[in-house]
């Protein structure tokens, strides 16, 4: 299986156009028949007129012929597309490869993206290293629905996905990961193998799969 995280950035003001033109045209019309949506959500930090969309795909060459025949469909591309394309400034993609199967999100309300860039071929044992932590702390073990390793553009990327109740639940976790750390500890030396840490606190729309 593969994951497509699609983040599609729009000139100011013109994301409630696009998000009701997604949700009465774009969602109906693709449904679920090209690819599975995730989750669709709304960046709260960072760049605000900003999407965030989640799409799985059973492998990379399903995704091709999948995407190939969307792109025949004259309401797709001429309705949805052309009414669309002005709004936007910009489309990123991200293929990732699942670590585990996704969950459903415990609280919901508040989604947490965390993109973790290692250094080159210190991914693995970033990640490595965090599930084992992971086991031996079970309110992180919780939050987290989505755990996914970069493909491309950036292989070097470990993508998490988290779920608070609120903006003070995930403040209060935050603050809870953000004690210092001792000279020379295990803390210090999984860190190390990281370049970034990037977070987008992310809200999901009313046509979203997971809220």
């Amino acid at each position: 299986m593969v994951f497509e995280m699609r983040t599609y950035s729009f000139h100011p003001g013109a994301l409630p156009t696009y998000l009701h033109l997604a949700q009465v045209l774009g969602r109906p019309v693709r449904g679920n028949d090209f690819g599975i949506c995730c989750g669709y959500w709304i960046a709260q930090t960072g760049r605000l007129d900003q999407v965030w969309h989640l799409w799985s795909y059973d492998s990379l060459d399903e995704r091709t012929r999948l995407r190939a025949i969307l792109m025949q469909n004259d309401r797709w591309t001429k309705e949805y597309g052309g009414a669309v394309l002005p709004l936007l400034q910009r489309q990123d993609i991200r293929l990732l490869g699942p670590v585990r199967p996704m969950s459903a999100p415990e609280t919901g309300g508040l989604f947490e993206l965390r993109l973790h860039r290692a250094r080159p071929g210190h991914a693995k044992p970033w990640l490595d290293e965090a599930l084992s932590r992971e086991e031996a702390d079970t309110a992180s073990s919780s939050r987290t629905v989505g755990l996914w390793t970069g493909i491309s553009p950036q292989p070097n990327e470990v993508v998490q996905l988290l779920s608070f109740s609120s903006c003070d639940d995930w403040l209060r976790d935050r603050a809870a990961h953000q004690l210092p750390r001792a000279e020379g500890s295990s803390e210090q030396a999984q860190e190390s193998k990281l370049v970034e840490v990037e977070s987008i606190l992310l809200k999901p729309t009313l046509f979203s799969p997971m809220q």
